[in-house]
């Protein structure tokens, strides 16, 4: 991650095509130049209490030591918020770090578990699970008890995975390393059904400017339709190892509407689902009904978008299900 020494050295532009697309989707002038602004600013410090380790409140006690530290959300004491300037990687040394006690995760990135409410007991799955913020975050949230799966594809994503779930001390946790369709295929031969399935899909990462101002120079509208085909089959695959009544979160980084609304809209018609309205503790806007031609069901509108500049974060998008009658 740059800081912002090095942002103001050099300021990545937006490549015209990409512009285009986001003043498509911001169409006002004043809402389009606020989230160019806040792209152009590294992420602020967030981080998640491991409640498996640590209570939020001794932990805050712990940091407000150090830093000067907030918990911004009355509802959810475990999230907190460094309003400080850090030194390069001080966040990531300090003893309360190293021992699991936190996890350094942005504002967005805690809300699909958030959605997702894994509770104990429960059978979970995590299906693209690496580096483990999401993972060790459900974890907690299920106290350790029930059955978590978290697969990932490759061996050095694995590594980290693990590293992760033993510095947090998740112990309710079966790592698995398989593609995730030919994943889901082999458990849906099984009948074994999950109460709750997590995919955060893997994206063209629209939202993560501010963390990977790189993104800016990599982004490529073709790898945005690539991405779409790819999540479609994820989620079909996916949606098909939920009990009824299951809850299936899908969220991405990126403001595509081609991954985002788009299979939002793909499920809504080809699966026995309901979409959940949601509700997080930070400011989000509706999914929208049209884009480039394609009108998508009004239900879409209960999906989530999240724009850097509403909440100073990084930009995402997700959407909760609900299974009406389970797929055989």
């Amino acid at each position: 991650m740059e800081n912002q020494e090095e942002r103001r050295k050099y300021k990545y532009e937006m490549k015209p095509a990409l512009e285009a697309r986001l003043r498509k989707l911001l169409p006002d002038e004043t809402d389009f130049r606020e989230f160019e602004k806040v792209i152009h600013t590294g992420p602020r410090s967030f981080v998640r209490c491991n409640t498996l380790k640590i209570s939020p409140q001794e932990l805050f006690e712990r940091l407000n030591k150090k830093w000067k530290v907030v918990q911004p959300f009355t509802d959810h004491k475990e999230i907190m918020l460094v309003e400080q300037n850090l030194l390069p990687g001080e966040l990531g040394n300090s003893i309360e770090h190293l021992l699991g006690y936190y996890y350094i995760q942005e504002i967005v990135s805690m809300l699909p578990p958030l959605a997702l409410d894994p509770q104990p007991g429960e059978f979970v799955l995590d299906l693209f699970a690496s580096p483990g913020s999401k993972t060790t975050q459900m974890a907690a949230k299920m106290k350790n008890q029930g059955t978590l799966i978290a697969n990932d594809l490759k061996i050095d994503r694995i590594r980290i995975l693990a590293s992760n779930l033993e510095k947090s001390g998740a112990t309710n946790i079966i790592v698995t390393r398989n593609d995730a369709v030919n994943f889901c295929q082999k458990l849906e031969k099984t009948n074994f059904k999950f109460d709750k399935i997590l995919c955060d899909a893997p994206c063209s990462g629209e939202g993560t400017i501010r963390s990977s101002p790189k993104t800016l120079i990599m982004w490529n509208e073709k790898v945005i339709k690539n991405f779409g085909r790819q999540q479609r089959k994820f989620i079909a695959c996916a949606i098909k190892l939920l009990k009824k009544g299951g809850t299936l979160v899908y969220s991405t980084c990126t403001h595509a509407p081609e991954e985002n609304e788009s299979v939002v809209d793909f499920v809504l018609k080809n699966f026995p689902v309901k979409i959940e309205t949601l509700s997080l503790p930070i400011v989000c806007r509706s999914g929208i009904t049209e884009w480039e031609g394609d009108s998508f069901s009004q239900e879409v509108k209960k999906a989530c978008r999240i724009y850097p500049h509403d909440n100073d974060s990084e930009g995402f998008f997700l959407a909760k299900f609900t299974l009406l009658e389970e797929i055989e």
